[in-house]
């Protein structure tokens, strides 16, 4: 669909296998492959995992909120939209609502809290951390007590999967806690996700697995801390429970243990929220969900304008298209892109088979299942157009024929958004300021190179970034693995020369500053995929060291990556570091 127009797209991200040494290079300082060693101390689990604890026991004088007094509230929601008639978590057809009513069911065996992130426990929920060691904590992270304040809901939506209508599905395995309004003004709504059937749970049982509940909580706190909009993960528990799981769809079923996340976003509407009341002729409740979304979280947009609904269209496909790009700036693959995985508030939720790319690969595919390579990592794009149409076929029956016709145009241009978006975040990452004609051929000359040699894509941005003009002047790489290998291509050198020419017309731009920029845009840490399986094979023998999170994010704005020209742009500083065992 975007054809040429992907051309840089396609050619971004990173990921093929590299040997040992090299993945290890993650976790090192420098890039001396002699530091490391499967013997060394980052590799003790108990210091590692006890030092990760011991951050939650600091001082928490500035959140006041003990678990006693923590309550979340349901009613914002259950007035604005009718709730399913009928009671129970038996699978049926549901009509003519937005949600069911839906009790978890509470995980069997002893339960274990394996991780928790502070910064959601403190800064979004306003809880002492101390809280979270209570046996309280663990009944109502896990859905075996409600919160005060809590109706549990399970929402019903649709979705086109893998490109085809799949018809009603919602939340098969997840309850909605209710909303929690934080110190800050802030709404976000609180989700178990892997608590139990529900009416939309099919063929399922309800249930997640310690392997799918360790991804999903590294991959939302991971992408927060790059910066990109992104659902939170507050706490994962794990039990006793066994659950069956055929996990690669090859009839050999083998029995793991269940396990609960406890993740919040500012809404989990989503497009197939809006797909499954068009396609059931709701067309009444159709307005009446698109009216709560804005009001609730568009803003800007005048509820008194007649074109409100193609004005919220214009804005959803803009942040769509921001969206992916950011996805594509650190490697980003989300493995299953269907209409009922795409946020409304263009935020990245519902974490299943996603990767970072490691060596260039632009037909990257991390979801086992995607026979066809349908969600490629270079086909994100398209796919997130093929989204945005689904959205406005949605909308449809609330769009007179002219705003109809303004948002076909407005969806054609979606393309060009994506591309300059693109453009821009990887103009920063190269550190060029201003606009010269050849900045994008740089840009798609680099990814072909990092193509052709299957360079590392985090670590060649960010070994650019620390490369002094001089060390990149003599081809000086030999502390610098991923340049090494980019310098392979026979037409490194000319690029290079190009690049230095480019930044050499640079006014009152020293050398310093120039990595300083690029560092800042450039992580060294992503979450690699062999870092969430090491993490997930010792969670299942009950060691979460590797899943304790230690997040270094200097802010102002942790949505950077949103605006390259903002002030704040130049000073952030991101790594996202796994506390290994």
């Amino acid at each position: 669909m975007l054809g040429i127009r992907c051309l840089l797209a396609c050619a971004l991200v990173a990921g093929a296998d590299l040997d040992k040494d090299r993945n290890l290079l993650g976790f090192c300082e420098t890039a001396d492959q002699d530091c490391h060693s499967h013997d060394d101390t980052v590799w003790d689990n108990k210091r590692q995992t006890n030092a990760a604890r011991a951050r939650l026991d600091v001082n928490s004088a500035n959140h006041t909120h003990q678990l006693g007094s923590f309550r979340v509230s349901c009613k914002k929601l259950l007035e604005a939209f009718p709730v399913d008639e009928v009671d129970g978590n038996f699978v049926r057809t549901v009509k003519n609502c937005i949600f069911s009513k839906s009790t978890p069911t509470p995980l069997k065996g002893s339960l274990t809290l394996a991780t928790v992130s502070k910064n959601v426990i403190e800064d979004i929920l306003d809880l002492d951390v101390n809280a979270i060691q209570s046996d309280d904590f663990l009944q109502y992270a896990s859905g075996s007590k409600l919160l005060p304040g809590s109706i549990p809901l399970a929402h019903r939506y649709g979705g086109h999967q893998f490109g085809y209508w799949a018809g009603q599905l919602g939340d098969g395995r997840a309850h909605f806690l209710g909303q929690y309004t934080n110190s800050k003004g802030e709404i976000w709504e609180l989700q178990l996700k892997g608590s139990g059937k529900t009416p939309y749970s099919r063929s399922g049982d309800g249930r997640a697995v310690i392997r799918s509940s360790v991804r999903e909580f590294l991959g939302s706190e991971a992408m927060h801390s790059l910066g990109i909009p992104t659902s939170r993960a507050a706490s994962l528990i794990v039990s006793e429970e066994p659950v069956l799981r055929d996990q690669f769809y090859n009839g050999k079923v083998k029995k793991e243990r269940g396990a609960v996340v406890l993740r919040l976003a500012k809404s989990w509407f989503r497009i197939g929220s809006l797909e499954i009341l068009a396609q059931a002729g709701e067309i009444d409740l159709l307005r009446k969900m698109l009216d709560f979304v804005i009001a609730e979280h568009f803003p800007s947009v005048n509820m008194n304008d007649p074109d409100k609904y193609l004005v919220f269209f214009s804005m959803v496909v803009n942040e769509t298209a921001h969206m992916i790009a950011q996805w594509m700036s650190v490697g980003f693959a989300h493995g299953v892109c269907n209409t009922d995985n795409f946020s409304l508030l263009s935020i990245t939720i519902d974490y299943g088979p996603f990767g970072f790319m490691e060596s260039y690969d632009p037909n990257f595919i991390p979801n086992t299942s995607d026979d066809e390579g349908r969600y490629r990592i270079g086909a994100q794009a398209n796919v997130g157009l093929f989204n945005l149409e689904k959205l406005l076929g949605a909308l449809g029956p609330v769009l007179t024929v002219k705003q109809l016709q303004g948002a076909k145009t407005v969806l054609k241009g979606f393309a060009d958004l994506y591309q300059k978006r693109f453009h821009q975040i990887f103009k920063a990452k190269l550190g060029l300021r201003g606009d010269e004609e050849e900045d994008e051929y740089l840009i798609a000359y680099l990814l072909k190179m990092m193509e052709d040699t299957r360079s590392d894509f985090t670590m060649t941005f960010r070994q650019l970034s620390e490369a002094s003009v001089q060390q990149l002047d003599s081809r000086d790489f030999t502390q610098m693995w991923a340049l090494n290998d980019l310098s392979s291509h026979n037409l490194f050198s000319e690029w290079l020369s190009m690049y230095l020419l480019r930044h050499g017309r640079q006014d009152d731009d020293c050398d310093e500053d120039r990595q300083h920029r690029m560092k800042s845009v450039n992580p060294r840490y992503v979450v690699r995929n062999w870092m969430a399986e090491s993490a997930i094979r010792k969670a299942e023998v009950n060691d979460f060291s590797e899943v304790w999170i230690s997040r270094e994010v200097q802010e102002p704005s942790p949505r950077y990556l949103q605006d390259p020209n903002n002030p704040h742009f130049q000073k952030q500083w991101f790594s996202i570091c796994l506390s290994m065992g």
